[in-house]
């Protein structure tokens, strides 16, 4: 099934993000990651894929995202980043996708690796949309949105523009980069319809849960942390269990003014975290299938 139909069929989309493990040695994590994820109310579940972009990543995302199909019954939403990927390499991707039953993809410039020079075949995602599109038009895409803006942009009208042409290119359905601040998804997606975006918009959510995740996580993608959060952050950050407590919290809050705000889907960021995913989504399972009774 297309992600894109399942706003046809719901008010509110429910869905999760899983990576694949960093190391072969550890590739049963996700394995019982999934098998802990089994039987949350997930309309689909996306794999992310290496900053690298190399072979072995690909076969992971791959392998993983036909699992999901396989065994869990779950619609796969498979990454695809090209930025260190030619032409030739993405077709070989698009095969193996097509070969495992795999017909969503979440098309991606991805993040510039140090020291590696970037490929030159396609500058952005929307040139990756475009030849996606163009080489098998079977699948759906899918595409990211930056509610305060892409670093890169001069500012987030520009940014706006840039998403436009993913649509043009074939995105039928847009993920946010995460966000902790409802005002700025709502200044966004306001800002956004009014230029011409009218695909369904998830909002993409991550429940801090752990220290590691401000200095790693948001500081790498560059999402703001209002002063709540802050407040959290700062009295809990030598507290794990209290943390893990007040970061889903604080996402179930979110996620519950989001809802009432008319929100078109969730998308969980669950950092491979089973008991983080369990706790939001019983918070919120009723309160969505509420939405769309």
């Amino acid at each position: 099934m297309y992600t894109a139909s399942l706003f046809e069929a719901k008010k509110v989309v429910f869905s999760l993000e899983v990576f694949p493990p960093k190391k072969d040695t550890s590739v049963n994590v996700i394995y019982n990651t999934l098998l802990g994820l089994r039987g949350l109310p997930a309309d689909f579940i996306s794999v992310t894929y290496g900053a690298g972009g190399s072979p072995a990543q690909r076969e992971k995302t791959c392998e993983i995202a036909s699992l999901i199909r396989s065994t869990y019954h779950i619609e796969p939403v498979a990454h695809l980043t090209c930025v260190n990927s030619d032409r030739e390499e993405i077709r070989q991707t698009l095969a193996k996708l097509r070969e495992n039953g795999i017909c969503n993809i979440l098309a991606l410039r991805g993040d510039r690796t140090p020291g590696v020079e970037p490929k030159t075949d396609f500058l952005h995602a929307s040139d990756l949309a475009r030849f996606i599109r163009e080489e098998d038009p079977s699948f759906n895409l899918l595409g990211a949105c930056y509610p305060e803006g892409h670093f890169e942009s001069d500012s987030l009208e520009e940014d706006i523009d840039h998403l436009k042409l993913k649509i043009e290119n074939g995105v039928s359905h847009l993920i946010t980069q995460l966000f902790f601040d409802n005002n700025s998804f709502y200044r966004f997606l306001e800002l956004a319809r009014g230029r011409g975006v009218n695909v369904p918009v998830e909002a993409g959510i991550m429940p801090i849960v752990k220290k590691s995740q401000i200095e790693r996580t948001v500081t790498m993608c560059g999402a703001s942390v209002p002063p709540k959060l802050a407040t959290i952050i700062s009295r809990y950050a030598d507290n794990p269990a209290a943390l893990m407590d007040a970061g889903i919290f604080y996402a179930t809050e979110q996620i519950m003014d989001l809802l009432e705000n008319g929100v078109q889907g969730i998308h969980l960021y669950t950092m491979n975290n089973v008991e983080v995913a369990k706790r939001i989504s019983d918070n919120i399972e009723n309160i969505i299938a509420a939405k769309n009774a």
